[in-house]
């Protein structure tokens, strides 16, 4: 048991490995340690600023579960501890590799902890501003559909693309249309699922809405054409008070995301850059990559997270 209980272990381990390495690097408040300590390892101190430092990070943990889920987290970070410990008594915290890795992590920190400082400017929209995207996005909300959806992955030559099209707009299914690319010797694959509009992409939203069950578009791909076919859909549509939160955040993120691209190419303008090298002559249209959080996604029509909406169908 006790070596079952080790390996369960060994993946939070592991995952905490990484910011065991940046509190080092970084330092720590000595002087509050020793009215907080959770727990003593060898020489070295767990306070509680550690374990509530982790569980700042587990969003939903409910009050009831912060006594035990306090008590685990303190078991990771004994065993995050030692496993430090035993890396610097063999000097891994010295390989340049390491060294590297915290450097990295520690530049991407403090990069996000000033573009988040940068968006604490941003103003929250207001209850006009939600009423307007809500009235301007029927497809995602009054008129928000429940897509069953089949997609044809099509390698093909642009010669051979009006055949395919004539042929799709032809058959009266979507067998019927594999059994021509089969015959036709052209290579495809072929995925299905099921989509709310808000897990659809925003550019594409507005076309697929117009379909009626049993239509298809087509669309080029890098290999050839893609072909989706709307199988069937079911309306589901969502009231503005549903959406206001979604709405809110959505709007939010993506007036931070423009404020800090703005702001990065202020500083890009005011600063002194010199490539050297092979990057002398940096490729045209080549632009910064400011260090801003996750792409917006549209907003969770449903009242879920935007966040966790997906920017895409993911059908592949």
């Amino acid at each position: 048991m006790a070596e079952r209980h080790i390996n369960q272990r060994a993946p939070l381990l592991l995952a905490v490995l990484a910011a065991a390495a940046m509190l080092a690097a970084c330092g720590g408040d000595k002087g509050d340690k020793a009215s907080q300590t959770a727990a003593k390892v060898n020489k070295e101190e767990i306070t509680v600023h550690q374990i509530n430092f982790v569980l700042q990070r587990q969003p939903g943990l409910k009050p009831d579960q912060a006594e035990a889920a306090s008590r685990q987290v303190l078991e990771r970070l004994i065993d995050q501890e030692l496993a430090v410990q035993k890396a610097q008594e063999q000097k891994i915290d010295r390989d340049p590799r390491v060294v590297q890795q915290i450097e990295a992590a520690k530049r991407e920190i403090i990069a996000r902890a000033y573009a988040e400082r940068v968006g604490e400017t941003v103003s929250k929209p207001t209850p006009d501003e939600v009423s307007k995207y809500y009235n301007e996005k029927p497809a995602l909300f009054k008129e928000r559909r429940i897509y069953s959806l089949q997609e044809l992955q099509i390698e093909a030559k642009p010669e051979q693309y009006d055949a395919i099209r004539a042929k799709l707009g032809s058959v009266k299914s979507l067998a019927e249309f594999a059994e021509f690319l089969k015959a036709s010797d052209l290579r495809f694959n072929a995925n299905q699922a099921v989509r709310a509009a808000e897990q659809l992409p925003l550019t594409s939203l507005d076309a697929i809405s117009k379909l009626k069950d049993g239509d298809s578009m087509v669309s080029p791909n890098p290999a050839g054409l893609t072909v989706l076919f709307l199988v069937g859909s079911r309306s589901q549509p969502v009231e503005e008070a549903q959406a206001r939160p979604a709405i809110e955040a959505f709007l939010l993120n993506q007036r931070k995301a423009d404020l800090l691209q703005k702001d990065v190419k202020a500083l890009r303008d005011a600063a002194k850059i010199e490539y050297v090298g092979k990057f002398t002559a940096p490729a045209a249209g080549a632009a910064s990559a400011p260090a801003t959080p996750a792409e917006p996604a549209s907003p969770a029509a449903s009242g879920l997270d935007a966040a966790a909406i997906s920017k895409g169908m993911g059908l592949k």
